[in-house]
């Protein structure tokens, strides 16, 4: 069993190449660091001021567990996985205390990918999918509503009951998009789910910033 998966997202040291391949039909990327930006510290020290943890502790209790990866698939909502982090992390907030802490991670619109995508749709479809739950969904669809307008469709795991890297996950996203997976050009900044989308038979790049959108598209769109 691999090591449980941390929140932080260190940026990538290797730069994507141009994307070489089978003809590209679709766009597919991933939001959380690539459309949108995030930041899970800023849940931690939201937290902080409500728990029994220092910000130290609650960083080092604080990471993609089971119930993490359940919240994701839609197999148990948001009071479940709520109370699982008042216990893991000792939190003594009200339950709005908490979801404000747990939707206060997401920070602002990337609006270079963003103008990028607006390009590339009057060329090629463009779809996301996101690893999220219900109750970051109805947050950031809400605060940013450029983002779902800049899809034909974004896929949710909640929604689908798959997560990246799962191979079914890439398998049930490009059935419904209409396409075989070697026709899918996927951006996404964890470079575990970059590999999944690969093992897939995706074609996918590893985005540490816009500038790595760019350079796959060029010659696409």
């Amino acid at each position: 069993m691999p090591p449980p998966v941390r929140p932080e997202r260190p940026i990538p040291t290797v730069r994507p190449e141009p994307v070489e391949g089978p003809a590209i039909r679709v766009l597919l990327f991933d939001l959380g660091g690539v459309v949108v930006e995030i930041d899970f510290g800023r849940a931690l020290a939201h937290w902080a001021g409500y728990s029994g943890l220092s910000l130290d502790e609650l960083r080092a209790a604080f990471y993609f567990d089971a119930a993490y990866e359940k919240h994701e698939r839609g197999e148990i909502e948001w009071p479940e996985y709520r109370q699982h982090l008042r216990q893991t992390l000792r939190l003594t907030g009200t339950d709005d205390q908490i979801r404000e802490g747990w939707n206060s991670i997401f920070m602002a619109e990337i609006p270079e990918t963003l103008a990028m995508i607006d390009r590339a749709r009057t060329v090629l479809p463009c779809y996301g999918f996101s690893n999220t739950n219900r109750t970051h969904q109805a947050h950031w669809a809400a605060a940013f509503p450029r983002v779902a307008k800049a899809f034909e469709k974004i896929f949710v795991s909640w929604e689908l009951g798959l997560r990246k890297p799962e191979r079914a996950a890439f398998e049930k996203v490009c059935a419904e998009m209409g396409v075989q997976p070697q026709e899918v050009l996927f951006f996404d900044d964890t470079r575990e789910n970059v590999e999944g989308a690969q093992v897939a038979g995706l074609q996918a790049v590893l985005v540490a910033s816009p500038a790595d959108v760019r350079l796959a598209l060029a010659g696409l769109v």
